[in-house]
């Protein structure tokens, strides 16, 4: 289901994909099975998303963004992929972004470009990630700190005091 009243370019979108209106998805980025794109979001012609994807609303997924299955992107979580923007001056290449499957990312959250995060990694709210987290981790703060892990479900299975 595509509203009507976003702005869909891509061919490259999967069955059962949900996205609402005011969203924009440019010519060649890749849109898995079953995911929902809420409003008011921004999909960039180098993206890939997996299968099963919740994007939530105020979400703009630039250039290099590499979404894996079953990831939950809360609302106006931001994303970088230049660690030194200039206006009008763009690199060779964008950073390479790389979200695991299963991940969750809590509202708010900057992502800064170039890092991974692991699989089934749990992401606070507001929280800025500097640098790369280990699957299965809890994270929370700024800059991120790991403070537990989680299992699968996103239950908190270790936190530290």
């Amino acid at each position: 289901m595509i509203h009507p009243l976003a702005d869909v370019k891509s061919k490259n979108i999967g069955d059962n994909t949900s996205i609402w209106q005011f969203a924009i998805v440019l010519e060649a980025a890749q849109i898995g099975n079953n995911c929902n794109i809420n409003c008011h979001t921004f999909i960039e012609n180098d993206v890939v998303i997996g299968d099963r994807v919740t994007i939530k609303a105020g979400v703009f997924l630039w250039d290099g963004i590499r979404i894996a299955n079953n990831v939950f992107i809360g609302p106006n979580v931001s994303f970088t992929n230049d660690k030194y923007p200039r206006s009008k001056k763009y690199p060779d290449k964008f950073q390479l972004t790389i979200i695991e499957e299963g991940v969750s990312i809590g509202a708010n959250a900057t992502i800064l470009g170039g890092l991974t995060i692991g699989k089934f990694a749990l992401i606070g709210a507001g929280s800025v990630v500097t640098k790369n987290i280990p699957p299965y981790s809890l994270v929370y703060g700024n800059p991120a700190a790991i403070v537990g892990r989680v299992n699968e479900l996103g239950e908190i299975i270790e936190k530290k005091n």
